[in-house]
């Protein structure tokens, strides 16, 4: 009876495998990327909603709500219904998510609901995992597999997670920050920062505030670190951009030139708690695992591992080599691909799995 509850369901995995897609979600402050078995990253949104509050209905998703952001009505909000990384408002997020799954497999939509992987923050809650789980049920999932991020950013950039050797991975995404040593399919060590790129983009502003007295929005803010964020000084190649805003003097629209180093003083702070955190991590390591890191090197992912300079500086203030990944945005969503060609193999990495058929319900 066993033998026959075993072929069964593999067979039936066969058949849910032809007749639903696969789907890897990493879910992130900033943005949500979408991976489609067999196309790859199909998705790179915004993780904004615009609603109308009168009506109580979605007006836009992604990156058409994105630039409505400081520039809606008074009854239309711009919402990110993500904060630090977790689920602010289930309701919206629920949105999001349906919107996105519907997306990415509009071409190719299959007689069952997809089997989902999504990327949540290291250290979560029970609670908040559950929430990510209902919500991507509640957007037409059929089974949903929950991993954390620095092991999904680690599978993505092939490190060999499986296997009983020490990597260590920071990656550096919108709302958090998540610093873990890992080894034998298991987090050896992590640090969840609320410091991100969220926090650098409120630095900018705040300095721009106090030095320049002209108050700037979020987009601008995120605008100027893609354009000349650098933590490393280049005298021969000074950056530079001009910025506009409202004068807090006259109230009235002013332009000033912000310069590379106006934006790393603005950061420092921040980038010296990220250090800071990263070496309590270290500290805490085992020895033998903190060798294969010495010999292995730290491995950077996320946005946040695209300003310049970042690498270099981090190496030589831990002593230690920093690889940064040729594409760090896309990491996360690359690793829950990765583990949905082959989830059977990876299911140790996974911290929530489920194998519920529809007809078991």
């Amino acid at each position: 009876m066993e033998k026959f509850k075993k072929k069964f369901k593999k067979l039936t995995q066969k058949l849910f495998r032809i007749l639903s897609n696969d789907i890897g979600i990493d879910l992130g402050t900033a943005n949500t990327l979408v991976y489609l078995r067999g196309k790859g990253i199909v998705l790179n949104e915004p993780s904004v909603v615009a609603v109308n509050q009168k009506t109580g209905t979605v007006v836009a998703v992604g990156t058409q709500a994105k630039q409505m952001i400081g520039r809606t009505p008074e009854h239309v909000v711009a919402i990110r219904p993500l904060v630090d990384g977790v689920i602010s408002d289930f309701e919206v997020t629920e949105e999001m998510l349906a919107y996105l799954i519907n997306k990415a497999q509009e071409n190719s939509r299959k007689f069952f609901g997809p089997r989902v992987v999504v990327g949540v923050p290291s250290g979560i809650t029970n609670v908040e995992i559950r929430a990510v789980r209902d919500a991507a049920r509640n957007a037409g999932a059929r089974e949903v597999h929950i991993i954390e991020e620095p092991m999904a950013a680690s599978i993505g950039i092939r490190l060999p997670v499986l296997d009983p050797v020490g990597s260590m991975v920071i990656d550096i995404g919108g709302g958090t920050s998540d610093i873990a040593v890992i080894s034998l399919a298991g987090i050896v060590r992590s640090k969840n920062l609320r410091i991100a790129g969220d926090t650098l983009n409120t630095d900018i502003i705040a300095y721009i505030r106090s030095e320049f007295k002209i108050l700037i929005g979020e987009r601008t803010a995120e605008s100027l670190k893609i354009a000349i964020g650098s933590m490393v000084e280049d005298p021969e190649n000074p950056m530079e951009a001009p910025v506009r805003g409202r004068d807090l003097v006259t109230g009235l629209p002013r332009e000033v030139i912000i310069t590379d180093s106006d934006i790393r003083e603005a950061i420092s702070q921040s980038l010296d708690n990220l250090v800071e955190s990263t070496r309590e991590v270290l500290e805490t390591t085992p020895p033998e695992v903190l060798a294969d890191v010495m010999h292995r090197g730290i491995h950077m992912t996320g946005g946040g591992a695209l300003i310049k300079g970042i690498g270099p500086t981090l190496s030589s203030i831990l002593k230690l080599p920093v690889h940064i990944d040729e594409d760090p945005l896309t990491a996360v969503a690359r690793g829950t691909g990765i583990v949905l060609e082959n989830i059977d193999y990876y299911r140790e990495v996974l911290i929530e799995s489920e194998d519920e058929l529809p007809f078991q319900k």
